[in-house]
């Protein structure tokens, strides 16, 4: 039984934090560079014939073409400010959508803002164009310092 725990107590003791370490607790400016990525839209229907379908009246992605923003999850601590580029790199026009920032993203644009993590928690980010929800969405998870 010993012989299968010493993988383990390795692993466990090479987590362990030493009392003389120290973080630093000084709130950061951090690049963060998001980007419109496009995973299934109209026009791919030339290429992937199976799409024609799906994107025709009735079709499962009728009115909507899917969209996603990379990464969709960033994580940052309590008093970060983010100096966000946004880029869209397609002719479709997006939106980013944050609690306190919304931007419009034109297409084949790269737009740049800031946004401070004021308080622990969730920040959802979304494209509010009709036919890019609810596919087009992310997080900002903001950890207590």
């Amino acid at each position: 039984m010993l012989r299968h725990a010493l993988p383990l107590l390795l692993f466990l003791a090479g987590c362990s934090v030493s009392g003389s370490q120290r973080t630093d607790s000084r709130a950061r400016s951090r690049d963060v560079v998001i980007t419109a990525v496009p995973l299934l839209t109209k026009e791919m229907a030339a290429v992937y014939p199976f799409l024609k379908q799906d994107f025709a009246p009735g079709g499962v992605l009728a009115d909507k073409e899917v969209y996603a923003f990379v990464p969709s999850s960033i994580t940052v601590l309590q008093g970060d400010t983010l100096r966000l580029r946004l880029v869209n790199p397609e002719d479709d026009e997006h939106n980013f959508v944050l609690p306190d920032l919304a931007l419009r993203l034109p297409g084949q644009s790269t737009i740049s803002a800031t946004w401070v993590a004021r308080r622990p928690g969730i920040y959802p980010f979304y494209c509010v164009v009709p036919r890019h929800m609810p596919m087009m969405w992310g997080q900002i998870v903001v950890l207590r310092r």
